[in-house]
């Protein structure tokens, strides 16, 4: 099931608009919304709505326009009135989230910020002087791994599995349902302990911590936490079955996945690239691969849509 994008826009994303700009959003027709990936707003430059694989922009009468110089220009005052309705008035209290470049907002959508860098001491200290806002609009589709299920867990048990693709085909979304339906349990494949070590936020959406988004009953989740750090954490304190995460390929990630193997945990994560050749020419990837440390291969790509399953590979 897909929840409604217009259903989500009304609900989650508009009360952090500023106030002209979400009337102008709740103007347009909504069968029109039904795709929305992001809503992008740049000072002094018209606002910038994704849908599907197209850029749109609203003009001042609420349609949608394709050429962008037509659209609505936001103003220095819509991005900061948005961004006081992100951080509640108080940046302060979201300087750790403003030191990694975004905050998750109710619903599990992310907001990226756009601005001044500081850096002290070779890392990010803070940011001031925003120029733009990306809402990224999280997008749950329940039961869409659900053809996968066997494939990841044969006879009931989960194997060591790599969700391959490009960017934007959908792998967040296939790991958020299946660490849902390895956690709930479904047909032949029995319930499992599962933590998500979500470092960037987007696999269960959390605000405040609590997830936004259905990962499962049986889930916890590591908000914010490097994924090597996550990894390690949760095999000493939270006796899991199944550690799904995304995006891996640093070396540090690679020893993790390693001890996970070792602790008899099985690794749902995802990378990105094209094919298995592309994989292999990264050296930290082929020698997980050359090791067995993976069991299956599942590659992605978004034609027609987001999430196709372009094929599954067995490295049994």
């Amino acid at each position: 099931m897909v929840v409604p994008q217009t259903a989500v826009l009304r609900n989650d994303i508009t009360a952090y608009l500023s106030p002209h700009i979400r009337k102008l959003l709740l103007g347009v027709n909504t069968h029109l919304l039904g795709n929305l990936e992001e809503i992008r707003l740049r000072c002094q430059r018209p606002i910038v709505l994704k849908i599907g694989d197209k850029d749109y922009s609203i003009d001042g009468q609420s349609r949608l326009v394709t050429d962008l110089r037509h659209g609505y220009v936001v103003s220095k005052e819509d991005l900061y009135r948005s961004i006081a309705s992100i951080s509640d008035n108080s940046l302060y209290a979201f300087e750790e989230e403003i030191r990694r470049g975004f905050i998750t907002i109710p619903g599990g959508h992310r907001v990226g910020l756009a601005g001044q860098v500081v850096v002290g001491d070779q890392e990010v200290k803070t940011m001031k002087d925003f120029s733009g806002l990306c809402f990224r609009v999280a997008r749950e589709v329940t039961n869409c791994a659900l053809g996968l299920l066997n494939h990841v867990a044969p006879k009931g048990i989960p194997v060591n599995t790599l969700i391959i693709s490009p960017p934007r085909c959908g792998k967040t979304t296939m790991l958020r349902d299946l660490a849902r339906l390895l956690s709930d349990g479904s047909g032949s494949v029995p319930a499992h302990n599962v933590v998500v070590v979500d470092e960037r936020s987007e696999i269960a959406g959390c605000f405040q911590g609590i997830p936004q988004l259905n990962v499962g009953m049986r889930t916890d989740v590591l908000d914010a936490c490097p994924k090597a750090v996550g990894m390690m954490m949760a095999i000493r304190s939270l006796s899991p079955q199944i550690i799904v995460t995304d995006e891996v390929g640093r070396r540090e990630d690679v020893e993790a996945i390693n001890e996970c193997l070792h602790a008899g945990i099985a690794v749902i994560t995802s990378i990105h690239a094209r094919s298995v050749e592309e994989l292999r020419a990264r050296p930290l990837i082929k020698n997980l691969l050359d090791q067995g440390a993976f069991r299956r291969g599942i590659i992605l790509s978004r034609q027609p849509r987001p999430g196709r399953v372009e094929q599954i590979i067995r490295w049994d």
